[in-house]
C-alpha cells in the first residue's frame, strides 16, 4: 500500500506541463499566474538565433540564403529551453505580437524540432487574464509572411550596413557605418540644417490696435487685415506701414460685422507608436528611447497594449469600458451618443489596436506607488489620451469682428467655452503652438470704438526650424521612413554615430554628418533617396501580406546595388576629416590637444598618437567655489555618461559629489546649498544643505514653460 502511494506521488510530481515560451523575463509571472500551475513559463530575452557579427551572413551567390547562428552566451539558455520542452505535452511560443516577435517564435521553432505549422504559436495585444487565457484557445501556425517581412528587413540592412560600412572605415574613418534607413534619416537633418543656412530672411510689418468702447473701458486688441472692401493688404516696408499708421491715426473706428457661431472641437485620437513619441517629447521631455523604455515596460506588467502600432483601431468591450467609466465618473453628458472611431493612415499596418490601458479603470493614481517615476508620467499621459478620444467633443462659442477704420480693415476674434467636453482631461500639445483667442467684449455692429494704442511692429520671416525627436519622428511617418519599431533605435545610432548632435531639444549635424551624408549622396543616392526608401518599406509590407516574395526583393536591390559599391570603390578617394583644434596644451609633448567624438561625447586627445596617447576629459568650470577648499568645481562625466561635481585639486580635495553645488548659502547654518534633482536628473529640484550636521531643505520653485523650453 506504501509503495503504491510513493508511485502516485511520484507520477503527480513528473507529470508532464504545457510550455509557454515569452520574450520578457517581466511577463513571466503575469502569464503563470493567469494560466496556472499546469504551465511551465519561460523567457527567451530577446533572439536566440541571429546573422553573425564577424561576416555578411548572407549568401548572394546562393538566392541570399541567410546563415543564421546561436547568439553567445545564450547556449546555456538554449539547453535549458530544450529540456524543458522535452518534457512537456505541448509547446507554446508566446513572443511579442508583432514581425520581430513571429521570427523569434520561428527560430524558436527550428531550434526546438517544433512544426512551424503547427498551433504553437500564440499571441496577446495585452497581458490580461482573458486575452493571456484567450490566445491558447486560438493558438496558430507561425505565421512565415511575417517571417519573411522580418528577414527581407534583416537581410537588407545587412547589405547595406556591411557592404558600405568598410568603404567608410577605408575612406574616411574607422568606426563609420552606414544603414538603410538611418542614412536617410541623417540626410533629412543634414537637408534641413542647409535649408536653415540657405535662408534668406523676408522683412514684413504688422499693425495691431487696442480699442474700446466710448467709455474707453474693456479694451481688446484688433489686428490690421486689409482694405475695406476686405482685399488683403501685406504690409511689406516700414514706409508703407507708417504711411498707414498715420493716415489711422486720424481715422474713426467702429464695427461693420459680428459673426457668431458655435464651433466643435474634437479630441486626439489615442496613441499609435509615433504619436505616443511625439507627445512624450513634449509633454514630458522624454527622449524617444526613454519612451520607448517605459511602454516596453507598462506593457509587461499588464498595464498598457502592445505599444508598437500604427494603428487607431479600438475593440468594441474597451470602448464600452471606457463610455461606461465617463459616464460613472464625469458625468453622462461627457459620453457621446455613438462611440467615436478613428480612421488610421492608408499605409498603417493596423496589426493591433492603438496604445490604450488595458482597463479604463485603472486610473494612474491609484497605481503612483506601484510605477516607477518614468512608468508613471507615461502611463498618466496613455491613459489620459484614450479617455478624452472617448469624450464628447468641447463646444466653443466663437466670434470674429470686421472693425472698419476708413479705407481700412481689422479683424478680432474670440471665443468662450460653452462645455469643456473632453479638455477637462487632455489637449493635445503642438510643436508650434497656436494663439489662443481671448474673449470679445460685448459688440454690435455699427458700434463705434476707441483708438487707445497703434503698435506698429517689424518681422522677419523664419527659416524652418531644426529637427526635435518629436517633429523628426512625424517626420520620418510623413516620409513613409522606417517604421514604429524602428523610430527610436534609428535616433540613437545616429547620434551615437557621431553624425547628429543635440542642443538642447534640437538636432543638427556635426561635420561627420555632413561629409557622410554627401558621399552618400554622391555614390550611393539610392540608399538616402527618401521615395527610394519609403518604396522598400512599402515593398517589405508586401512580403508581410503575401503579395511578394521576399527573395525577388533582395534581388531587385542587390543586382544595381553590387554595381554602384563596385564603381565607388574605384571613385572615392581617401577623405580626411580635421579634428577640432583646442587651446589645452598637453602636457606630455606640448602640442594643441583636439577634439575626439568617444562612446560617451566628446575628449581631448593628443595629436602627436600614437608617439603620444594622453587624452583627457573636457573640463567643465561650474562657476562656483568648492566647499571643502575653495578651488574650482569641475563639471564630469562618468563612464557611464552620468554627470557628477568634483574638485580642480582631486585627489589632494576629495569633494565629489552627483548634487550641484550652488552660490547660495543655508539660511539655518551658512553653509552651500546643493541643487539636488529626485529621480536622478528628471525628477522635481530641491536645495539640501552641504553640511551633514544640518537638515535644512527647501524645495526649488516651479519653472515656468518658458524657463522649461530655455
Amino acid at each position: 500500500m506504501t509503495e503504491k502511494r510513493k508511485t502516485t506521488a511520484k507520477k503527480k510530481r513528473t507529470a508532464p506541463k504545457k510550455l509557454v515560451i515569452v520574450e520578457s523575463p517581466t511577463k513571466v509571472d503575469s502569464v503563470k499566474k493567469y494560466l496556472g500551475s499546469s504551465y511551465n513559463i519561460e523567457a527567451t530575452m530577446g533572439h536566440l538565433r541571429d546573422l553573425p557579427k564577424s561576416q555578411l551572413g548572407v549568401d548572394t551567390e546562393n538566392n541570399f540564403e541567410p546563415k543564421y547562428i546561436t547568439i553567445r552566451g545564450k547556449g546555456e539558455l538554449i539547453a535549458k529551453l530544450k529540456k524543458k520542452a522535452k518534457a512537456a505535452d505541448k509547446v507554446y511560443l508566446a513572443t511579442d505580437p508583432d514581425r520581430e516577435g513571429e521570427a523569434i517564435s520561428w527560430h524558436l521553432a527550428h531550434i526546438l524540432n517544433i512544426d512551424p505549422q503547427s498551433p504553437c504559436r500564440i499571441t496577446f495585444n495585452e497581458v490580461t487574464k482573458d486575452a493571456v487565457k484567450e490566445s491558447v484557445k486560438e493558438a496558430r501556425g507561425i505565421d512565415m509572411d511575417l517571417v519573411d517581412a522580418q528577414q527581407t528587413r534583416r537581410i537588407l540592412d545587412r547589405i547595406v550596413g556591411y557592404q558600405i560600412s568598410p568603404l567608410l572605415w577605408k575612406k574616411v574613418k574607422k568606426g563609420l557605418s552606414a544603414g538603410r534607413v538611418q542614412s536617410a534619416v541623417t540626410r533629412m537633418i543634414v537637408d534641413r540644417e542647409r535649408e536653415i543656412d540657405a535662408f534668406t530672411p523676408q522683412e514684413y510689418w504688422s499693425i495691431d490696435v487696442k480699442l474700446g468702447n466710448e467709455k474707453k473701458k474693456l479694451p481688446f486688441m484688433a489686428k490690421f487685415y486689409g482694405t475695406s472692401d476686405g482685399k488683403k493688404l501685406p504690409l511689406e516696408t516700414e514706409k508703407d506701414t507708417m504711411e498707414i499708421v498715420k493716415e489711422l491715426e486720424r481715422a474713426e473706428f467702429c464695427v461693420s460685422k459680428i459673426t457668431k457661431k458655435e464651433t466643435k472641437r474634437r479630441s486626439a485620437p489615442p496613441f499609435t507608436t509615433s504619436t505616443m513619441q511625439q507627445e512624450a517629447s513634449r509633454k514630458l521631455n522624454f527622449t524617444t528611447r526613454r519612451t520607448m523604455m517605459a511602454a516596453q515596460q507598462l506593457y509587461e506588467m499588464g498595464f498598457i497594449t502592445y505599444m508598437r502600432t500604427d494603428s487607431l483601431r479600438i475593440s468594441e468591450s474597451a470602448q464600452n469600458e471606457a463610455r461606461a467609466y465617463i459616464a460613472e465618473k464625469y458625468g453622462t453628458e461627457y459620453v457621446p451618443k455613438t462611440p467615436k472611431q478613428y480612421k488610421a493612415k492608408k499605409s498603417a499596418q493596423d496589426a493591433h489596436e492603438a496604445i490604450r490601458p488595458t482597463f479604463a479603470a485603472n486610473s494612474p493614481e491609484k497605481y503612483k506607488d506601484t510605477f516607477k517615476p518614468d512608468q508613471f508620467k507615461l502611463y498618466r499621459l496613455i491613459w489620459l489620451r484614450f479617455m478624452a478620444s472617448q469624450m464628447s467633443d468641447a463646444i466653443l462659442d466663437t466670434v470674429s469682428a470686421d472693425i472698419k477704420a476708413d479705407k481700412y480693415l481689422f479683424k478680432a476674434s474670440g471665443s468662450t467655452v460653452k462645455f469643456v467636453g473632453f479638455t477637462m482631461l487632455y489637449v493635445e500639445s503642438k510643436d508650434t503652438e497656436e494663439e489662443k483667442a481671448k474673449k470679445l467684449p460685448a459688440l454690435s455692429e455699427g458700434q463705434a470704438l476707441s483708438l487707445l494704442e497703434l503698435i506698429p511692429a517689424q518681422h522677419f520671416t523664419q527659416p524652418p526650424p531644426r529637427y526635435t525627436e518629436a517633429s523628426l519622428v512625424k517626420a520620418m511617418e510623413e516620409e513613409g521612413i522606417g517604421r514604429p519599431s524602428t523610430y527610436a533605435p534609428t535616433i540613437a545610432t545616429i547620434t551615437a554615430r557621431g553624425y547628429v548632435a543635440r542642443d538642447k531639444k534640437t538636432l543638427y549635424p556635426t561635420e561627420l554628418g555632413y561629409i557622410v551624408t554627401d558621399l552618400m549622396k554622391e555614390n550611393f543616392k539610392d540608399i538616402v533617396d527618401l521615395k527610394f526608401t519609403a518604396n522598400m518599406e512599402d515593398k517589405i509590407e508586401d512580403v508581410a501580406n503575401g503579395s511578394m516574395n521576399w527573395r525577388e526583393v533582395v534581388r531587385d536591390f542587390y543586382d544595381p546595388f553590387e554595381k554602384t559599391l563596385k564603381d565607388a570603390e574605384e571613385r572615392i578617394g581617401d577623405i580626411e576629416i580635421k579634428d577640432e583644434v583646442s587651446d589645452v596644451i598637453c602636457e606630455k609633448c606640448g602640442r594643441n590637444m583636439v577634439y575626439k567624438q568617444g562612446k560617451f561625447g566628446k575628449f581631448l586627445a593628443c595629436p602627436g598618437f600614437p608617439e603620444c596617447r594622453n587624452t583627457k576629459p573636457i573640463t567643465v568650470e561650474l562657476g562656483v567655489p568648492c566647499p571643502k577648499c575653495g578651488g574650482k568645481v569641475l563639471v564630469k562625466k562618468s563612464k557611464k555618461g552620468a554627470t557628477f561635481y568634483a574638485c580642480e585639486n582631486s585627489p589632494g580635495c576629495d569633494f565629489i559629489s552627483w548634487d550641484e553645488p550652488t552660490e547660495q548659502k543655508c539660511p539655518k547654518c551658512g553653509s552651500i546649498l546643493m541643487k539636488k534633482h529626485a529621480f536622478r536628473r528628471n525628477g522635481p529640484v530641491s536645495y539640501v544643505c552641504y553640511n551633514e550636521d544640518c537638515d535644512y531643505t527647501e524645495k526649488a520653485a516651479k519653472k515656468s514653460k518658458t524657463e522649461k523650453e530655455d
